[in-house]
């Protein structure tokens, strides 16, 4: 048997009690207070989460209080969050089929585009860009559920690239995107767009309003006022999405981008909300939006007119005719020589007539000039028109129709 001296045994006893405790540490059965000198994740008595904040002195687990999940972001942080967990579930996605021609001349279905949408009513009113559903043979939309329903296109306004698309939620309780307003924008407030960019559902970007009031033009020439820019990132997919305030509320529908390459480089740009709000109630009731029109048969002059016809102008509408008994024919409006008709391509106009060179104190140079010109009138106002005759220039108070249908600038 061997012997230890006194000291060899306190030595042994103390090892003995260093191993038990870093047992029982290690197991969990002991629990040491931790001095908060970071941000950490542990457990209360209850066994419930707790986040524990960052403090600079250490402290007692007693004076380590749980604080709210919220206060690990940022307020700007929990501004996105709040905005998009309130807003989300009211975009859509908006996919649809066209009809192209086989070999055969067949009309067959053939996959279409996509593109994004605001829920604007319960009962399955859809804002979107016209562009999306231009040439939809079928349109679909899928909500945040994954729930797809077919829609119908019940209103369109290629002036303003704004259409309408109405399903049948069939009960199902909808997510709207409030309105708000657009005529007090400032360069440099905060905005949101939430879109489905490349097939990807409900993606919130974040940016600011980088200008205001830009004129921009479409793809059919025609210019869209006042649009927002922003740098919030926009790509294919997000047209007909909504551009949203720190509120929370629409403000634009984002409708086009400026690209080299056909990705965002940060210059995108929406259609104003206040202009949707003036055409959305005649989207719905008249599937178009009831414009102003002079009842006359413009031709835009080209050079080989002004050279044929010997004109003292270059640029501007010669008016061919006017309706017979009209609005602008009672003004004083003069179209072309009835009786020397000229073939003008594929039609026949009449040279002699009232060259428009203004609208309203707005040069007229294009059809797409005119069509600018009217595209905020209604049938009966009265637009100050100016024509050049022989060699004068007179100004004309001219009453306004309503627009034909089918007249568009394509």
């Amino acid at each position: 048997m061997r012997l230890y001296s006194r000291g060899q045994l306190i030595i042994v006893a103390l090892s003995s009690v260093v191993l038990v405790f870093a047992l029982a540490l290690g197991f969990g059965l002991v629990r040491i207070p931790q001095e908060a000198s970071a941000s950490g994740i542990g457990e209360t008595d209850k066994g419930e989460t707790t986040v524990f904040q960052l403090v600079t002195s250490p402290k007692t687990p007693d004076e380590l209080k749980p604080v709210n999940w919220e206060d690990g972001y940022s307020a700007d942080e929990l501004e996105n969050i709040r905005i998009y967990e309130s807003v989300n579930e009211g975009v859509v996605n908006i996919s649809t089929e066209t009809l192209r021609l086989n070999w055969f001349l067949e009309p067959v279905p053939s996959e279409g585009g996509t593109g994004s949408g605001s829920i604007i009513d319960t009962r399955g009113y859809v804002l979107t860009n016209y562009h999306v559903v231009q040439d939809a043979y079928k349109v679909f939309v899928n909500l945040h559920d994954g729930s797809q329903f077919q829609g119908e296109v019940i209103g369109k306004d290629p002036e303003n690239d704004l259409a309408v698309v109405k399903f049948d939620p069939a009960g199902k309780r909808l997510r709207t995107v409030p309105f708000g307003i657009s005529d007090n924008l400032r360069i440099g407030q905060k905005v949101l767009a939430i879109g489905n960019p490349f097939g990807y559902d409900r993606t919130l970007t974040t940016g600011v309003i980088s200008g205001v009031g830009r004129p921009m033009k479409t793809s059919t020439n025609l210019i869209i006022n006042d649009m927002i820019q922003t740098d919030a990132s926009i790509n294919p997919g997000n047209s007909g999405g909504p551009l949203l305030n720190s509120r929370g509320e629409m403000i634009g529908i984002n409708t086009m981008i400026f690209s080299p390459s056909g990705g965002s480089v940060g210059i995108g740009f929406s259609v104003p909300v206040d202009t949707a709000k003036k055409v959305v109630p005649e989207l719905i009731e008249h599937g178009m939006v009831i414009r102003g029109w002079l009842d006359v048969i413009p031709v835009q002059l080209d050079a080989n007119i002004v050279r044929y016809a010997r004109l003292t102008v270059t640029h501007g509408l010669l008016i061919s005719s006017v309706a017979s008994g009209g609005l602008a024919e009672k003004a004083g409006l003069q179209g072309g020589d009835q009786r020397n008709p000229v073939r003008y391509g594929r039609d026949t106009i009449y040279l002699g007539g009232d060259i428009i060179v203004g609208i309203n104190d707005m040069k007229i140079a294009t059809l797409s000039d005119l069509f600018n010109a009217l595209q905020n009138t209604k049938p009966g106002d009265v637009v100050t028109v100016a024509v050049v005759r022989g060699r004068r220039t007179v100004k004309i108070d001219v009453p306004l129709i309503r627009r034909p249908a089918g007249i568009a600038l394509n």
